[in-house]
């Protein structure tokens, strides 16, 4: 039976039209995919988890509404960040108006802006002892794991827990975590801590890169998962933004059709929230249609394209979903 709370029932009442009728109707497919059965990989690219989406995007993957993640590594890291430094960011409400010396003193004070937020270089240190304490054991232990797998170790061991400055239910990571469900991090090294890997190899510090695995052994995590479930059940795509998050994941199923040449569904559900319009050359820009040609989507899939403020509109979304 489906649930409805007054924002949903404010959305049903108000959003009739353009974007905000493309929001309802993504919303309402989203939720028929689910009570058939059906599954959601959450695709997210942007500085969504310093924008804090964990809010909502936690309790969606607590109640079983989203089962798989493909993220920047800024998003994977940031998350993190968030937890435990929280309340040492600095908002930038007039970040339009910085001026060049603004952003010089800004990096002299040790902080790095994303958009209207600036975030203490002294995050990434603390953090930075954790990972790479961790990357160092998997390579005395002869282990090799996904990034994620690390910010798994460190989460579950509760080492941080005594730094949170937020509710850890807020943080969608550590939902995952929990939950178990996968979270795929493809160009791992364009993050911080990436940066930081890179540079502790070359030190010397650590031995070499091999402890992490490569981004075509993601691909091989995600096509077995995907393969896994897909004969149970249909598999949806929600995407936030554009670029390699969901470029990445969504090529899991030409992959399987075309390149191993086995019998496989295609994505069941479709949602792309983007800023860019469409254009020429820009993935970003493309409209869904263009994905049944490379055998991502097939002609029946229900597919929305919302161009939005994702910070916007992927909570208005998730709430939808969740009844609220």
């Amino acid at each position: 039976m489906t649930v409805k709370g007054p924002i949903s029932a404010f959305m049903d009442t108000h959003f009739l039209h353009f974007n905000a009728r493309e929001v309802v109707d993504a919303s309402k497919a989203y939720r028929t995919h689910l009570e058939a059965g059906g599954k959601m990989l959450v695709a997210m690219a942007g500085a969504m988890s310093t924008a804090e989406i964990g809010i909502s995007l936690a309790r969606m993957i607590r109640e079983d509404k989203v089962h798989a993640i493909s993220c920047t590594a800024a998003n994977l890291e940031e998350d993190v960040f968030n937890l435990i430094a929280h309340d040492e960011y600095e908002l930038l409400p007039g970040y339009l108006d910085l001026s060049p010396q603004d952003e010089l003193e800004l990096r002299d004070r040790g902080f790095n802006r994303v958009t209207d937020t600036a975030i203490p270089e002294t995050v990434f240190r603390h953090l930075e002892k954790e990972f790479i304490g961790e990357c160092k054991r998997a390579h005395e232990e002869k282990q090799r794991l996904f990034p994620f797998e690390v910010f798994s170790r460190i989460l579950l061991s509760g080492r941080l827990e005594q730094h949170y400055q937020i509710p850890v239910e807020r943080s969608w990571l550590y939902a995952a975590c929990e939950k178990g469900i996968p979270v795929y991090s493809p160009g791992w090294e364009d993050s911080t801590l990436g940066n930081i890997f890179a540079a502790r190899v070359i030190q010397g510090e650590l031995p070499d890169h091999l402890m992490l695995k490569t981004g075509t052994e993601q691909m091989e995590h995600l096509v077995g998962w995907y393969r896994k479930n897909d004969p149970n059940c249909s598999i949806g795509f929600f995407q936030i933004g554009g670029g390699i998050a969901g470029d990445f994941a969504i090529c899991a199923v030409p992959l399987i059709l075309q390149d191993l040449e086995l019998d496989h569904g295609f994505w069941g559900y479709f949602c792309q929230i983007s800023d860019s319009t469409t254009s020429y050359g820009s993935y970003s820009g493309a409209v869904p249609n263009e994905k049944i040609t490379w055998s991502k989507l097939d002609v029946n899939t229900p597919r929305f394209t919302i161009n939005s403020d994702a910070s916007i509109v992927a909570p208005l979304i998730f709430s939808y979903v969740l009844g609220d």
